[in-house]
């Protein structure tokens, strides 16, 4: 599973990076060529718009399956788990990175333009956006970036980053990408059942999982077991053992199949587990 954008390698990607005033850098853009065929399963550490330059691919998240095409624009939401296959090999795609703290900026400079947010918040994660000729243009500027020398590098890209939301909000005819870019600039944080409901299955940190809530760690466990009355490593525990017992139950899949589904690497730590939870071994729910 790929990690972006921590898993971006200069090897593997052309990129462009914005200097933060704490002299850390952030990556805001990086270009790809696919390898043919292609599948990954990708989580987004950061908000990403992903725009398709040439070729077609499919994105698959727990809600949704997009075929995408030349032309189209995706916004992946913090925390987004998607499948991702290539279809053709001519696939070619710029991913761009909306860092959140930029994000606010941009949202508090430009308050006049979310003072009528109709749409409700949507359910899915990825949202999909048309292209129009004034945004192909501003992408055509924005490629002899790649490899260029120049002083002001730094502050063009910022320039950049604050172009690319207004032509995307410019793009938002539902008004879905202003509810979300309002709802992250109020710093409403998503609720905890959804957030753990989604994501019981995903091998993540307790950091990234906490990140994901909007909250530090220490908020995050605070919160968390004021909502549940028990720890996060504890609940994921007891619901993941459920879900095995529900396989086991009711599919064909065996006990290490079963195991290695919820996490589990070594059979026998599952099968003591398990037994824990349950009073016998797997063997006698299949």
């Amino acid at each position: 599973m790929l990690r972006v954008p921590s898993s971006i390698q200069p090897d593997q990607f052309q990129s462009l990076s914005i200097r933060r005033s704490d002299a850390s850098e952030m990556t805001f853009v990086a270009y790809r060529s696919d390898v043919y065929p292609e599948r990954n399963e990708v989580f987004f550490e950061e908000h990403a718009v992903i725009v398709v330059l040439e070729g077609e691919k499919k994105f698959s998240s727990p809600t949704q399956e997009l075929h995408v095409h030349k032309g189209q624009i995706l916004f992946f939401q913090r925390g987004c788990y998607s499948m991702n296959e290539s279809i053709d090999s001519s696939y070619r795609s710029l991913v761009f990175f909306v860092n959140e703290k930029l994000l606010k900026e941009f949202v508090g400079q430009h308050l006049s333009l979310f003072q009528s947010v109709p749409a409700p918040l949507p359910s899915d994660s990825i949202l999909s956006l048309a292209s129009s000729p004034t945004f192909a243009t501003f992408i055509g500027s924005l490629l002899p970036y790649f490899g260029a020398k120049t002083p002001f590098l730094n502050e063009l890209l910022r320039l950049k980053f604050q172009e690319l939301l207004l032509h995307l909000l410019e793009l938002d005819n539902s008004g879905q990408l202003r509810a979300i870019l309002l709802h992250i600039y109020q710093g409403q944080k998503p609720d905890l059942d959804y957030l753990m409901h989604t994501y019981l299955l995903k091998p993540l940190s307790m950091n990234e999982l906490s990140r994901l809530s909007g909250r530090s760690l220490s908020a995050f466990k605070r919160d968390f077991e004021d909502h549940f009355h028990t720890s996060p490593g504890q609940w994921i525990r007891h619901k993941r053992l459920e879900h095995a017992h529900f396989l086991l139950r009711n599919t064909d899949k065996n006990v290490s199949e079963v195991s290695m589904e919820i996490g589990y690497e070594s059979v026998s730590h599952f099968i003591k587990a398990y037994k824990q939870q349950y009073g016998f071994t797997p063997k006698h729910s299949a």
